[in-house]
């Protein structure tokens, strides 16, 4: 059994068992400069949305795929994520939210996507959302159409790189004014952290 698929069945039998929650995803989570952390309950007015964590073989290994938002005016410019995005009312729940936005971003044909569950949902405060990551299987991309307004490129770590400590890493940055001490990984000479580095910390724990 190759690693992909030893990977991915690890995954698949964990996923349906108690996740590891808040536990995981605190591991890196940012801090502000003086000490304190961001909200985690979400507010009564978030925005419910949803990202996917498309997990597709590469050379046999379990790889997943990332995008490098644009700049642009808002509290995530420029900064690594999963394909994702806000609930519209034409999805008829959150999955299909994940899989309309990873179509709309970086081509991804929803009907190409095997959903084997969802991890622990994440209150992020900047931006008042509440994120479900939507877990998926599929081919390797190939020929993916970039909507270059939203997306400038991506990349396409493996799991086993996403989950090996060499990987881990501090930084004190400046976001929005504010120093923060962010926890990250680095994955293809890019810095990812906040709430995507929460999210794979708790999918770190799964396999």
């Amino acid at each position: 059994m190759g690693d992909y698929k030893r990977t991915v069945k690890r995954i698949q039998q964990n996923i349906t068992k108690e996740l590891p929650g808040l536990t995981a995803q605190l591991k890196m989570a940012p801090l502000l400069s003086d000490g304190a952390e961001f909200p985690l309950t979400p507010s009564k007015t978030a925005k419910q949305s949803a990202v996917l964590i498309g997990i597709y073989p590469k050379n046999h290994n379990a790889h997943t795929i990332l995008i490098k938002r644009a700049v642009y005016d808002g509290v995530h410019s420029g900064q690594v994520s999963f394909p994702g995005g806000k609930y519209e009312d034409q999805d008829s729940d959150l999955v299909e939210t994940a899989l309309r936005e990873a179509q709309e971003e970086v081509g991804i044909t929803p009907q190409n996507v095997e959903i084997i569950g969802r991890l622990t949902p994440l209150f992020i405060s900047v931006s008042n959302m509440l994120v479900l990551p939507v877990v998926g299987l599929m081919p390797e991309p190939k020929n993916l159409l970039l909507n270059l307004q939203e997306v400038e490129y991506t990349i396409s770590p493996s799991l086993m790189h996403l989950k090996s400590k060499a990987c881990l890493s501090v930084k004190t940055i400046n976001s929005l004014n504010r120093l923060i001490t962010a926890p990250y990984f680095d994955a293809e000479n890019e810095m990812i952290w906040g709430a995507t580095a929460m999210i794979i910390s708790e999918l770190t724990e799964l396999y």
